[in-house]
């Protein structure tokens, strides 16, 4: 197959980029359900361990699968290289560990998904890592003012889980950049169809494959892209830019200068930690990336329709979906999604919690379950589930009430996801 041109429409990208078969190959991605690799010699393996981009030695580091998945995913986001990993949860930790230590802090949105806040504020708390969080809806030099000497990073989602605020990626880049820090985006919801992070300036990106590149519900992962353009000798990362001895003394910047960060974290935290995913689950993701911006057009086409609908029911006190003209986020929306904001919407029903779960246990074809962004409507009642940990002030900050569900369309009939929910409305 010819080579895709970088501007090529993504549909194609992410039918064709990554697998090409040549003659007498499987037209099918194949899956190498192997550990173990196997060389001439000693010192053929010597060599390996020396510089692991020459070879593949383990498939705690990579796989021939989901290596064809990794460059797949690149592509599509316009980096330079990437690594897939075993969850969502997963690539957030490495994408942070890959440049803080303890004693370090970093700057993150406060409207994030629940499992990442605990994550960054209490996990890596206890690992001497600070994590400060901000509305990243104030102004900049409100935002400023929590940057310390030792700030690694700012780290925000495209499109919040489940607030739907939607992240000033170019503004929030900008700012980073000012203090010579990377942008790390999240782009989970959005997916490379509907925003691509990197073209406004975002460093790393990172995406819960679980959600709509796999859409199917059937395998759990992550992912984390790395633009290669974010200069990491500017004084603030000596462990991008001094030998790392447990590797014989390699320096990222100068050995791997094409893409030290995904080379860094592959080498040193896929290395120690071992969170890669099995070669079927990668199979099963480029299944699901194959239909991916099929399925996008859809999910935004029966949100967009379901919001509409919720805006108008008197059952209903709030609809955040960014492609409302009346989303506070529609003209972020209208600059960094004009295709839409994927199928995801959140409501506050009337009378709080009791109506809310009133409102979800009368759903029948949604599904009441503790996901998002599958082929199937579902709901989640986020401060029962999600965000449960959180404390009063972090839902608020979150923009979580008791009443918010997270309505999640999937690729039904947009009349049947109506007519279910209108005879759930009228049960309350």
């Amino acid at each position: 197959m010819k080579e895709i041109s970088k501007d090529a429409k993504i549909e194609t990208k992410c039918l064709h980029s990554g697998y090409s078969p040549k003659n007498g190959e499987p037209r099918v991605m194949p899956i190498v359900q192997s550990t173990t690799y196997v060389y001439d010699s000693t010192d053929d393996v010597a060599a390996v361990f020396d510089d692991p981009t020459k070879s593949l030695i383990y498939s705690r580091f990579e796989n021939p699968t989901t290596d064809v998945v990794e460059k797949k995913i690149a592509d599509l986001e316009g980096g330079v290289a990437a690594m897939c990993t075993s969850s969502g949860q997963a690539a957030s930790l490495c994408s942070i560990l890959n440049i803080c230590q303890a004693g370090d802090s970093f700057i993150a949105s406060s409207s994030i998904y629940g499992g990442t806040i605990n994550l960054f504020n209490v996990t890596l708390r206890k690992l001497g890592i600070e994590c400060i969080f901000a509305d990243f809806d104030a102004p900049d030099e409100e935002i400023q003012k929590l940057v310390k000497p030792n700030t690694k990073l700012f780290f925000g989602e495209t499109i919040a889980n489940p607030a739907l605020t939607v992240l000033d990626i170019e503004r929030i880049a900008n700012l980073a950049h000012k203090n010579g820090v990377p942008l790390i985006v999240d782009n989970t919801f959005a997916t490379p169809c509907l925003c691509r992070p990197i073209e406004y300036g975002a460093d790393i990106v990172i995406h819960s494959t679980s959600k709509y590149m796999d859409g199917h519900a059937v395998q759990v992962g992550g992912v984390i892209v790395d633009s290669g353009k974010f200069d990491w000798t500017n004084g603030k990362f000596p462990s991008m830019t001094e030998p790392d001895e447990s590797y014989h003394g390699i320096v990222y910047t100068r050995d791997y200068a094409f893409a030290p960060y995904i080379v860094k974290a592959r080498m040193q935290l896929m290395r120690d930690f071992g969170c890669y995913p099995a070669a079927n689950s990668s199979f099963l993701l480029n299944l699901g990336l194959e239909t991916l911006a099929v399925r996008m057009d859809r999910y935004c086409e029966n949100a967009l329709k379901a919001a509409e609908f919720f805006e108008q029911s008197d059952k209903v006190q709030s609809v955040h979906y960014p492609s409302l003209k009346s989303d506070k986020y529609y003209p972020l929306a209208q600059k960094y999604l004009p295709k839409g904001a994927s199928g995801v919407i959140s409501m506050s029903i009337k009378g709080g919690r009791d109506n809310a779960v009133k409102f979800m246990d009368s759903l029948k074809l949604a599904s009441n379950e503790v996901h998002v962004a599958d082929i199937r409507t579902c709901v989640l009642h986020p401060a029962s589930a999600t965000h449960r940990q959180l404390t009063d002030e972090q839902l608020a900050a979150a923009g979580i009430d008791g009443g918010l569900i997270r309505f999640s369309c999937g690729l039904e009939n947009i009349e049947d996801i109506l007519a279910d929910a209108k005879q759930a409305l009228d049960n309350i």
